[in-house]
């Protein structure tokens, strides 16, 4: 390990070297041309910057001219490709990610751009290449719906190079095996993901039925915070809402499990705007994602924008919410209620399994958009 790690410092040692070599080149060239054709110190900085981005990224980003010249909606006659603020940072991952044959395949680097893109490289710069990178022998037409909802899809609809289990049968095992993995039990759809929103209900485990119930079927199409495999989305598609499902693929196809069901996956992190404009939705739901590991500050930005995607009535399904006492008291708790929803359903709950000492406490709450401007932080009992 200390060789590795030696080996590593002398690497990063020449790399800050050759990049210091072409910087000094850039300046020496840039003060030799005639005076008022030098660039700006900010355009010489820029352009130093760029020195230690890979050309095909800067391919994408750089500002393009519109063909028609101006346009009014976009108050330039340029337009600006996106790409995550980030996504400089890390210019060797980024090099990497950018680093293929124009109009050949994809390199099979699912778990270098996953990495790019939690680390704030989002949305990820578009390529020009084809994806998947490796197409299997055969392919297997998804299951009809509906009884695609409740189906395990062929093997053959995933590239498992990133992932430690090689088939469905392993995932769907998983639950059986030591160690930790996100979302462990939920690619067997007849455990307990056969249960979720529609068994017995506990105090912590709101039913869909009672929800949907509650706004007496003004609740036709909404968003699944980190919906795992999908399965709330699924309930709530053989109810006739359409539900769109954000996952990423932590160790497991997530996003084409999602798919295989019929029903839409997002790949975005909880790091990102909601893409939607304001005011559309008419639920969102989260379970077990928007807890205490998220930082503070991002969590307020995410449940208000949360808020602002919402319609006047819209509800918030926020399940499972997990923290310690002291948190949900001090932090958690004021946070929710300066957002400005109103309480439907309030339920805290203990988390027992490592023992009361741990002081450890699941939230679950039904919040809902008021319908006018006014007071905010009112609360009140929908349904029990």
């Amino acid at each position: 390990a200390e060789e590795e790690i030696d080996r590593l410092r002398d690497e990063l040692r020449a790399t800050r070297s050759a990049s210091g070599l072409l910087l000094q080149q850039l300046s020496q060239l840039a003060s030799s041309l005639p005076n008022g054709t030098a660039d700006s110190p900010d355009s010489a900085s820029d352009a130093e910057a760029d020195l230690l981005l890979p050309k095909e990224y800067l391919e994408f980003v750089s500002p393009k001219k519109l063909p028609l010249g101006r346009n009014s909606n976009f108050g330039s006659d340029h337009i600006n490709p996106p790409a995550g603020r980030a996504c400089d940072q890390f210019p060797e991952d980024l090099a990497r990610y950018m680093n293929y044959t124009v109009g050949g395949p994809c390199p099979d680097d699912e778990l270098l751009a996953q990495r790019l893109l939690l680390r704030g490289c989002e949305p990820l710069p578009r390529r020009r290449c084809r994806s998947p990178p490796a197409l299997p022998a055969r392919f297997v037409e998804p299951a009809p719906f509906p009884a695609s909802l409740w189906s395990i899809p062929d093997d053959s609809s995933v590239v498992w190079t990133a992932y430690a289990c090689k088939n469905y049968s392993c995932l769907v095992d998983r639950k059986n095996q030591k160690g930790f993995d996100d979302c462990k039990d939920c690619f067997d759809l007849g455990g307990r993901e056969s249960r979720r929103w529609v068994g017995p209900v506990a105090d912590l485990d709101y039913s869909i039925d009672d929800v949907l119930a509650y706004k007496k079927g003004t609740v036709r199409i909404g968003l699944d915070i980190g919906g795992g495999t999908g399965t709330f989305a699924v309930r709530m598609r053989e109810r006739n809402v359409t539900i769109v499902t954000t996952s990423m693929n932590f160790n497991g196809p997530f996003n084409n499990f999602i798919a295989s069901r019929g029903v839409v996956p997002l790949y975005l992190s909880i790091s990102q705007r909601l893409p939607f404009f304001d005011g559309t939705l008419d639920i969102v739901h989260s379970m077990h994602v928007l807890s205490n590991w998220i930082p503070t500050r991002l969590l307020e930005f995410a449940l208000f924008d949360i808020y602002r995607v919402l319609r006047p009535g819209g509800v918030f399904w926020l399940d499972h919410f997990f923290c310690l006492e002291d948190q949900m008291h001090d932090v958690y708790v004021p946070m929710i209620d300066a957002v400005g929803f109103k309480r439907v359903k309030w339920t805290v709950g203990r988390k027992l399994d490592r023992g009361p000492q741990m002081r450890e406490t699941y939230i679950s709450a039904l919040l809902e958009k008021p319908m006018t401007a006014g007071k905010q932080r009112q609360r009140r009992r929908g349904f029990t």
